[in-house]
């Protein structure tokens, strides 16, 4: 796939075919990842990939642990509330997917449980976990898993796969059922399947503020 038409393209996808994805193919992603760019070459990057039993027992103790009111644990950044634009961009976005499946923003319940989705891996037959060693920066360590991050999700595109990246919402239940030791920070997930085009999350197409409004020009 043409790379603008990659970038373009690619979107979060919220549902999966149940169809596995062939080790062979994750690997021929991952060997076109690594050579994305890392700040002094320090390439910081580590790959957990998890799919059938392993993950499913991840998720299985993810959605009990939030059903039993659990708060996510280290995994999930600190962010400060969301105000502003910001904020307006967060609900909008979320009040389109609730639209598309038919969810009214009053009914608390079927909110709830569509926003499990995460703690599913939306239910996608496979996980690359992205990981990086303590003892590195955690600046650093985000900001370079974050550029791999994103040559995964284009990379993927060109296997006809897509991806939704998300939040380790319970580090240590990964670290349970992968042996992932504390000396690893766990930094992000992307969910990775074969899209099922009929979910109707699948139809949402995310806004995006202009270039123009967020542009200063210098010397030009």
């Amino acid at each position: 796939m043409d790379m603008i038409e990659a970038i373009k393209a690619r979107k979060s996808i919220r549902g999966f075919k149940p169809e596995p994805v062939a080790r062979e193919t994750i690997s021929q992603i991952l060997a076109v990842a690594v050579r994305s760019p890392s700040s002094l070459n320090t390439q910081p990057w580590e790959f957990h990939v998890v799919t059938g039993e392993a993950l499913n027992k991840i998720r299985q103790a993810d959605l009990e642990a939030f059903e039993a009111g659990v708060p996510p644990a280290e995994g999930v950044p600190g962010q400060r509330p969301l105000t502003g634009i910001y904020r307006r961009r967060q609900v909008e976005q979320a009040a389109q997917i609730y639209e598309l499946l038919g969810i009214p923003w009053e009914d608390r319940a079927r909110r709830r449980e569509w926003d499990k989705g995460t703690f599913r891996f939306h239910n996608a037959p496979t996980a690359i976990v992205i990981a990086a060693d303590k003892s590195l920066g955690e600046s650093a360590t985000m900001f370079n898993s974050g550029l791999i991050t994103q040559t995964i999700a284009l990379a993927a595109l060109d296997f006809g796969l897509g991806t939704c990246i998300h939040d380790i919402m319970y580090a240590d239940i990964f670290r349970r059922f992968t042996g992932v030791p504390e000396s690893k920070r766990i930094v992000i997930c992307l969910a990775i399947g074969y899209p099922d085009w009929t979910h109707p999350a699948n139809k949402l197409e995310s806004k995006r503020e202009p270039f123009q409004n967020i542009t200063t020009w210098y010397g030009f």
